[in-house]
């Protein structure tokens, strides 16, 4: 058996190592090829070509990569007509994502989306592409399935597979340890995973700092970077703010463990935070041409998964934006900030109030380990894994019959 893969987000690519290695547990013959990154590749997936390299955003990066992206549609199209692949496994990176489904949709290969795009946020007519080029949808969030039924696309709930991640990865003790043993309480700023995230919101976090050190002086802070280059550009930038913070690179899981409270770029990473039960204010900076654009096209009330999670009208806007002191807006497990104005001050008083008044501190922990006792289970790379194969081969898997 075949499967071909088409990944290009850097939290994609790990999620897709975890299946693969999944699909190869259970079925140990599968061959597993495509688009993909370093990790997937690790787990034994064959590159074509390391998407991730390209994880772009926004309408004019995409614009300057189209010339490759047209060139790598052609060839995953190529590669599909020349070999016998029984299916295609897409994950996140809407846009050329669709390109792959369509293409695969006529030459006959059931397409699984595993991790769908968030559609019913920003995309709703969408569907329509959905329904026509995806087999199953195989969702992430307990309120997607319903929501893809609804519009009559195949869909299952497997679960969030950053929880399998979560669990499986060993995490250095003894650096949470020490990190845990310095003076003064720690926040970890987590400015992102793209390059592009990093440049934009690392200098408001840092404004956010300042006010922080104004009225908690012995206050520690530390960047928890994506790779190497993000790394140096933040020490380069700490150093302009002349800012005592140290940068990590591939520390991100402990930096989250030892910290008391963390800022973060809004993303998946929120997942991460609620599973260790970290307090989190969430800053999402933007021009104002973006930020007047996603309050046109956002259809939800909040950009954080968390929030939506915790939210009984996640698909209810709101009619001003988010703020602790309004009392038409919700109790909100973390402060959120999509802004295109300076939030700085707003963001370091989250932080200043956690780091000063136990009783909040402690209703914030309480609030996220309630969400990660409802949500926060692994088992989504073996659920979507066994769900593939059985609906490849029209059998259940013994292991599927034994949890049963």
């Amino acid at each position: 058996m075949k499967i071909f893969f088409s990944v290009g987000e850097p939290s994609g690519d790990l999620h897709g190592s975890n299946l693969i290695q999944e699909l190869k547990r259970q079925h140990p013959h599968i061959e597993c090829v495509g688009f993909g990154g370093p990790r997937m590749q690790a787990a034994g997936c064959k590159l074509l070509f390391d998407l991730t390299q390209f994880a772009v955003m926004f309408f004019l990066r995409v614009l300057l990569n189209l010339p490759k992206f047209f060139a790598l549609a052609r060839q995953a199209e190529k590669y599909l007509k020349e070999n016998e692949v029984d299916a295609v496994v897409l994950i996140d990176y809407p846009g050329f994502n669709w390109t792959i489904a369509k293409r695969a949709r006529r030459l006959g290969i059931p397409v699984y989306y595993y991790g769908v795009p968030q559609l019913w946020a920003w995309a709703p007519w969408r569907i329509r592409k959905m329904r026509r080029n995806v087999s199953y949808a195989l969702c992430k969030l307990p309120f997607e399935e319903k929501w893809y039924r609804a519009r009559g696309c195949q869909a299952k709930y497997v679960g969030h597979p950053f929880f399998d991640e979560l669990v499986s990865h060993q995490a250095d003790d003894d650096f949470i340890q020490e990190l845990r043993d310095r003076e003064g309480p720690l926040v970890t700023i987590l400015p992102g995973s793209r390059t592009q995230e990093v440049e934009t919101q690392l200098p408001w976090f840092l404004k956010s700092v300042e006010h922080v050190r104004e009225q908690i002086p012995n206050a520690r802070f530390a960047v928890a970077a994506f790779k190497q280059s993000q790394a140096e550009f933040a020490k380069a930038k700490i150093a302009e703010a002349g800012l005592p913070i140290e940068v990590y690179t591939d520390r991100t899981p402990e930096l989250m463990q030892a910290a008391d409270c963390c800022m973060a770029c809004s993303g998946s990473v929120s997942l991460e935070l609620m599973y260790h039960h970290k307090p989190t204010v969430v800053l999402y900076h933007m021009s104002k041409f973006l930020y007047r654009y996603a309050k046109w096209m956002v259809n939800v009330r909040y950009m954080t998964l968390v929030n939506l999670l915790a939210s009984s009208r996640p698909f209810e806007p709101l009619s001003c934006a988010w703020a602790p002191d309004n009392p038409d807006c919700e109790d909100i497990p973390m402060p959120e900030y999509p802004t295109c104005t300076d939030k700085s001050v707003e963001v370091a008083m989250h932080v200043i109030q956690w780091l000063s008044d136990r009783q909040t501190y402690e209703q914030s922990v309480a609030q996220l380990a309630t969400l990660s006792e409802m949500y926060g289970h692994p088992g989504a790379s073996q659920r979507a894994a066994v769900f593939i194969l059985e609906s490849l081969t029209g059998t259940t898997l013994a292991s599927n019959k034994s949890a049963a």
